[in-house]
């Protein structure tokens, strides 16, 4: 499943060696596949072309053969097999966010083909509103390791890389459908509970192509409790189109247009107590977000090549509450994201690979609550940064490589900040069956706050309490180092080793502890209250002893500390673990499981709440009728671990058991 990756291959580049991961020092923990394609190409790390064995920066890989093996239907989907990549429901959302490393989704870059897609908040990217049929893999960084991306890069960043276009003519559309058992809201084990649709079509001849997707799930809900008014899972339809035209005046070069549009309908069902009755309450969200971007690659004869891109996102959301039926509040948001980018990449000169680039990122918010702005003065609040990068890339021989780094920022509200990035990579181990790598980085990170935490008004008093904006906020910043190496046997083995340390600075949070009582309603607000630290080791191990027979395993442990006062960070459990396994059993059947394993993890600094720890697993099979046409089975959660709704420190799996039946079919090239 994943692959970790490197540089573009100059002339006087060496022999490649893989890389992957180390194995687990705990046993019977969860596992997580990984591709054995050795030269996958990554954009990610350092901007550039490089395969993933390559890489002077520690990338990990979601390959679209992955996605297609365990029939992931959006991005939350797609990454919740990354090792060490923490999953969580986003507060008062169906949907889902992610924490790398210790260092949560307000500090890791989503981005679209290297460009940022709009956070569902004003701040968290909700990973279940991007569906997959334009994808073709999904990179990972880890850290504050590369110096090329901005603000909210300080834990990591995720690169959705979508298709590159065919010539001639090729297509596929898939489709499927599940039951949640017991707990369909029908209350009948066979009925549907959620069914997905996806479809595309591209093709077209050496200068001119083009692509049109669709994809399509239709979630009905769940409940423990079918007769009851509560659902425990959100009734939902998401629905995402897209097309991209392009233009390839030579081979090496592109000009390209793309927009998408995605909508979603969300349903929660819920009761609120209002002493002796329990009251029925609905939440319903209506999302809508238009992108369209565009941009070109040049390459010139001399070597240098230009890339220049553009985007223009609008992300509109229309919350409506009602108790017994009558409507009680309506949130309105409209979000808008701007972003240029630039680079030019020089031909190699002397072992070098000098790289420099421009960005500008402009953003604007506005929300109101029944009329009234939830930001402030006159409810409509911008921020707008300018970004400069510069990368050399030094080969000393064939066996050591140094990325050096520097980004300056130059933000609308916070004024400019300089931040540095350092990666070494030697191939230290060459010939005969075993191959080594040691990768080692430095970079500083750096982010602004962002809109929603300097102006927001989260107005729950009817729950007792509000979280106001701190417009006094400080940027955070961090110092991130990570060390570790790839050992490779005969290509069938393949040991993993990393460790990590981030120092964060001011960083931001919710003060639980300063807070004052209004009207019998609590009112808590940001404020820059610690210095943090989040370390810790992550392994991985891949082993093909058969050529029919693919294993791996991941485990990482996270140690995160509030270092002002020695507690440890909530939300972040100490241990997480992957495990997989990918059966060919017979020449047109595939048979793959995967394991998660999550432990406890401290919900409440004061009172020491902790939510359980827990795992679950996933079986995936896949059955050819012919070259074109597949059928697949899955059952997700296999053995129905799901948490106590009724105790409300319990953070464990929301959806239980899930049976789904499905078929594919593909014609022409595919990539």
């Amino acid at each position: 499943m994943f692959l970790y990756s490197a540089p573009l291959k100059p002339p006087f580049r060496r022999k490649l060696c893989p890389g992957l991961g180390l194995l687990p020092l705990l046993l019977a923990l969860p596992l997580a596949y990984a591709d054995s394609t050795l030269d996958t190409i990554v954009v990610t790390a350092t901007r550039t072309e490089k395969t993933v064995e390559e890489a002077p920066i520690r990338t990990e890989v979601v390959t679209a053969k992955e996605i297609e093996r365990t029939h992931a239907r959006t991005l939350k989907e797609a990454l919740e097999n990354v090792p060490g990549l923490q999953l969580r429901e986003v507060h008062g959302k169906s949907g889902y966010e992610l924490s790398l490393q210790g260092l949560t989704s307000d500090q890791v870059l989503i981005l679209i083909d290297g460009m940022p897609i709009s956070a569902s908040t004003g701040s968290t990217v909700d990973l279940s509103q991007y569906l997959l049929a334009e994808v073709e893999r999904i990179e990972v960084i880890k850290g504050a390791a590369s110096a090329q991306y901005g603000s909210s890069a300080m834990g990591g960043v995720i690169n959705v890389i979508t298709r590159r276009i065919q010539p001639g003519f090729s297509g596929s559309v898939s489709g499927d459908v599940g039951s949640y058992g017991k707990q369909n809201v029908s209350g009948k084990s066979f009925d549907k509970g959620n069914a997905h649709g996806q479809a595309r079509v591209e093709g077209g001849g050496e200068r001119w192509r083009v692509r049109l997707d669709a994809d399509v799930v239709d979630d009905s809900g769940f409940s423990v409790n079918p007769d009851a008014w509560s659902r425990q899972g959100d009734a939902s339809r998401r629905e995402q189109y897209g097309g991209r035209l392009a233009w390839l005046p030579k081979p090496d070069s592109e000009l390209w247009v793309e927009g998408s549009t995605y909508t979603e309908d969300d349903e929660q069902r819920y009761q609120y107590y209002a002493p002796p009755h329990y009251i029925p309450q609905r939440k319903t969200e209506y999302i809508e977000r238009d992108r369209l971007a565009a941009g070109g690659n040049w390459r010139f004869d001399s070597g240098v090549n230009v890339q220049l891109k553009g985007l223009d996102e609008r992300y509109d959301s229309t919350t409506r509450e009602y108790s017994n039926d009558y409507p009680i509040a309506r949130r309105e948001s409209e979000q808008r994201t701007r972003h240029v980018s630039a680079q030019v990449d020089l031909p190699v000169w002397h072992r070098q690979l000098w790289q420099f680039g421009a960005d500008w990122h402009g953003e604007s918010l506005s929300q109101t609550s029944n009329g009234a702005s939830e930001l402030g003065g006159d409810g409509d609040v911008t921020r707008s940064s300018r970004e400069l990068f510069a990368q050399n890339d030094i080969i000393f021989d064939d066996v050591w490589e140094m990325v050096l780094g520097l980004r300056w920022q130059d933000d609308s509200d916070f004024g400019g900040h300089a931040a540095p990035k350092i990666a070494l990579r030697g191939n230290v181990l060459r010939g005969g069956d075993w191959n080594g790598v040691l990768r080692a980085s430095f970079g500083q990170g750096y982010r602004v706050p962002n809109l929603k935490e300097r102006h927001y008004l989260f107005d729950h008093s009817s729950l007792g309490y509000m979280v106001l904006g701190n417009p006094d906020l400080k940027p955070e910043s961090s110092n991130s180092w990570q060390f570790g190496g790839t050992l490779t046997f005969r290509q069938n083995l393949t040991l993993d080793l990393n460790l990590f340390l981030n120092d964060v600075k001011d960083l931001i949070q919710t003060d639980l502890e300063h807070y004052t009582v209004i009207n019998g309603v609590a009112v808590y607000t940001y404020e820059n209250i610690a210095r943090a630290r989040t370390r810790g080791v992550e392994t991985s191990l891949r082993w093909q002893p058969l050529d029919s027979l693919d294993l791996s395993a991941a485990y990482t442990f996270t140690d995160a500390r509030d270092l002002d006062t020695d507690q440890m960070l909530t939300r972040r459990p100490r241990s997480i673990a992957r495990v997989g396994a990918d059966w060919q059993a017979l020449a047109a059947t595939s048979v793959s499981l995967r394991g998660r394993y999550q432990s406890s993890e401290l919900i409440d600094s004061v009172s020491n709440a902790r939510s359980p720890g827990w795992s679950t697993w996933d079986l995936k099979i896949n059955q050819a009728l012919n070259r074109d046409t597949t059928v697949y089975f899955g059952v997700n959660n296999l053995f129905d671990e799901q948490r106590d709704f009724a105790d409300a420190n319990d953070f464990g799996p929301i959806v239980g058991r899930f049976i789904y039946l499905g078929a594919r079919y593909t014609w022409g090239k595919t990539n």
